[in-house]
């Protein structure tokens, strides 16, 4: 229940990294939407998370992006302090910080928000359970498939650990499993809109993946939604996704990835499990004006037929370019380059260590050969 502040709108701030953004960190800031009435996010830098945590996977303009378009967000800051401050809090003329119920520390150990802890201007919103940041990268370094397993094991999501992270038998890797995340109706009545389109709508339809929701994917919604003003998203589930795209796809079940395309301001509405092929019944059903689809390559449905050989023929159909070419593989290139950076820099840690240590020994040496 938001809160009113001497007769005038309460002002919420939240910060972090928002490096990979999903639908926990969405339903984070839908909390702290709830406890006041205008939610302001600070964004930290690709310096500061680099020093602190170690080099991001999205860039600060990136992230920035993702959570601007996050439907709670009504304004976003770069260049968020690491260690939030009062004097942050009162230049944006916000009442409190909010985070989550985890604990978040800088390079040197030290609560990020004890500062404002200690002036009573901090709340805190519960954890999304079963997702993070370093969840997601442990999936996409490993590229298992427990986490869309069907039937009676559809939720076992065993936990595992790298064989690749690091050089030697020593190394350690920082994304240790693959959680569970159990999804439930309320999550998704608290993610949706309710909304029906009106008869005047104009109702746009797309369908797809939409695995690890990133900017291609905004940057697509976005063009797709200017085409009328009420977007439905398909949903593939993961079975039909993992036969087109192959290997060890989608990295994110198909309830996760409803509730990360349903945290988008563009989108009105998600078909759970939608039909490969748009179908003349799916588009009577939703009274559909428009079926849009991006400039990658259109694969053909497993009777050989066009997917989008309805609404073509209707003349509904368009080629929406998002000018963004990012792609989920391209997110997973990414993880590994990043990988490759933590190991550079643990083995240049080690290996300054190493010089002291060496340093230390020759020095006890010749102190020895000094004395005897």
């Amino acid at each position: 229940m938001s809160e009113q502040v001497e007769n005038r709108p309460v002002r919420v701030w939240c910060d972090g990294c928002f490096d990979m953004v999903h639908f926990g960190h969405a339903n984070s800031l839908r909390q702290a939407k709830a406890l006041g009435h205008y939610l302001v996010v600070g964004i930290h830098t690709d310096d500061e998370i680099a020093k602190h945590k170690g080099p991001p996977v999205f860039t600060e303009q990136e992230r920035s992006k993702m959570v601007r378009a996050i439907k709670w967000v009504d304004e976003v800051v770069e260049g968020a302090p690491y260690v939030t401050n009062l004097e942050t809090l009162d230049q944006h003329n916000c009442d409190f910080c909010v985070h989550g119920d985890d604990i978040t520390v800088t390079a040197d150990g030290v609560d990020t928000y004890h500062l404002v802890k200690k002036a009573n201007r901090y709340k805190e919103v519960k954890r999304t359970e079963g997702i993070s940041t370093t969840d997601v990268v442990s999936r996409m370094l490993l590229m298992t498939r427990q986490h869309f397993y069907k039937g009676d094991k559809e939720y076992e999501v065993e936990k595992e650990h790298s064989s690749v992270m690091g050089q030697d038998k020593a190394a350690r890797s920082p994304w240790t499993g693959c959680s569970q995340f159990l999804p439930t109706t309320k999550k998704i009545i608290q993610f949706s809109e309710g909304v029906e389109p009106k008869p005047t709508d104009k109702v746009v339809y797309v369908a797809g993946a939409f695995d690890i929701f990133h900017v291609g994917h905004l940057d697509f919604l976005e063009k797709a939604h200017q085409h009328g003003n009420f977007l439905i998203v398909g949903l593939h589930t993961d079975p039909v996704v993992n036969q087109y795209k192959g290997s060890n796809y989608p990295i994110m079940n198909l309830h996760e990835r409803v509730l990360s395309v349903l945290a988008c301001k563009y989108v009105s509405e998600v078909v759970i499990g939608a039909p490969y092929s748009v179908t003349a019944d799916l588009m009577k059903h939703f009274h559909v004006d428009v079926v849009c689809h991006g400039k990658t390559p259109v694969k053909m449905d497993i009777n050989g037929e066009d997917p989008y050989a309805v609404p073509k023929l209707m003349n509904k159909f368009v080629i929406v370019d998002s000018e963004n070419n990012m792609t989920t593989e391209k997110i997973v290139d990414r993880i590994i380059i990043n990988r490759l950076e933590f190991e550079a820099r643990n083995l240049k840690k080690e290996a300054k260590e190493l010089a002291v240590i060496k340093q230390m020994e020759n020095q006890l040496e010749k102190i020895k050969l000094e004395l005897y």
